[in-house]
């Protein structure tokens, strides 16, 4: 189910171990990733360091904006679960600097909870 999960728009966990190669050039020595999940065509990546938000663009999905946020720069973050009628839920995250929160759309809130406990984890 994860790969339709992702399609869906709700976030589907990947293989950290295989991200870990994938983002070699970007990760700095000593840095892992942890965590990892997959909403349509972006990611959200936890690693031991850092959260690191991908969002692919194109049509192709080759061209990515890959955003770096230290844990320690995170400042607050919410989560909107879907209702009766709302079926959408909403994952927020205010970033020092920032006027304006990271917002991430989910079509589900199943993983939504995980990514929570997991910026918890990490940003706590």
């Amino acid at each position: 189910m994860g790969l339709l999960d992702g399609l869906l728009g709700n976030a589907s966990e990947n293989d950290a171990q295989e991200l870990q190669q994938e983002l070699t050039q970007l990760l700095a020595t000593g840095e892992r990733v942890e965590k990892a999940y997959a909403i349509i065509r972006d990611q959200i990546i936890f690693t031991n360091k850092r959260l690191i938000l991908v969002d692919k663009q194109g049509v192709t999905g080759k061209k990515r904006e890959i955003l770096s946020v230290p844990y320690r720069s995170i400042e607050r973050f919410s989560m909107e679960t879907t209702g009766h009628f709302d079926l959408d839920a909403e994952l927020k995250i205010w970033v020092r600097g920032q006027t304006e929160p990271i917002s991430k759309p989910f079509r589900d809130d199943r993983s939504i909870h995980d990514i929570c406990r997991a910026l918890a984890e990490y940003a706590l």
